[in-house]
């Protein structure tokens, strides 16, 4: 039986995960066994144990009523829990650090991953006009931490698609917006992500209705992002996020190529600069 309390400060979340793991395997279990009394998906349990999903403090109590773990995890969920995100967005940004790949659809603003501080502060700034300066730049820097993923030249994968209007809102003014569109930029010419544009003469298309994130793993099943203003839900339900990965397919056929796609962001860049 686990003994002793997780330490915060040492990725309580996989930790939290492997102490589950050895639980299980000490009562006997499968994932799959687990996964029946507690009525999840079939790969719940082992996207607990990866640390790609967070520990619920129902879940929590349940499993140490199964696995005989004497209220250890109920302890320690509360710590796996702590994020520096939003609570909605939490669960999908820490998914997101783990990730092998990553597609993002961005219906309005440049992704939070590809955003530069000044475009992340007037996106913050406008969602919260009244906010104190202090909370304005810790939102900022949490969200610019989220960029760290991409130091590692090759991994995750980053594919995204904009809507056009992600590249003709003026966010922040001209010279902010020039700035954002070449960094993008730059990591495209790196090789270091690819970015689609559907263009608005491209007229309705999939994904209309809102943000969309799919994200890969080497050793857990695929993961579904969608997001409204101030709300977001995480899928791991088999057929919805193939449901949504099916989207994202009509989004890259919708299109433009990634070639002719970055000649639009250049464009828009020099018009922006030149404003």
């Amino acid at each position: 039986m686990p003994g002793k309390n997780l330490d915060p400060s040492s990725s309580p979340r996989s930790m939290l995960g492997s102490e589950l793991r050895i639980a299980r395997e000490r009562a006997g279990k499968t994932q799959a066994e687990l996964d029946e009394p507690l009525f999840v998906s079939g790969s719940f349990i082992g996207q607990l144990e990866s640390g790609t999903r967070r520990m619920h403090l129902d879940f929590a109590r349940q499993i140490d009523q199964i696995l005989n773990t004497d209220g250890f995890f109920a302890r320690n969920c509360g710590a796996a829990a702590k994020s520096k995100y939003p609570d909605h967005f939490a669960a999908a940004a820490e998914a997101e650090a783990l990730a092998s790949a990553i597609r993002d659809y961005a219906p309005q603003l440049i992704p939070g991953l590809l955003q530069t501080e000044a475009y992340a502060r007037a996106v913050c700034r406008a969602y919260q006009p009244t906010a104190p300066e202090e909370v304005i730049d810790e939102l900022v820097t949490n969200r610019l931490a989220r960029a760290s993923l991409l130091t590692n030249p090759t991994t995750p994968l980053l594919w995204c698609v904009f809507d056009e209007a992600v590249i003709r809102r003026e966010v922040g003014g001209p010279e902010v917006m020039a700035d954002a569109l070449r960094h993008v930029i730059s990591l495209i010419r790196s090789h270091r992500i690819i970015v689609q544009v559907i263009p608005f003469s491209a007229g309705a298309h999939a994904g209309m209705t809102g943000l969309l994130k799919l994200m890969s793993f080497d050793d857990a099943p695929q993961l579904a992002y969608v997001e409204a203003n101030g709300m977001g839900q995480l899928f791991d339900d088999p057929a919805t996020v193939a449901r949504h990965a099916l989207n994202y397919d009509l989004l890259t056929a919708s299109a433009l190529s990634p070639r002719e796609s970055l000649a639009v962001i250049e464009s828009a860049a020099k018009d922006y600069e030149h404003a």
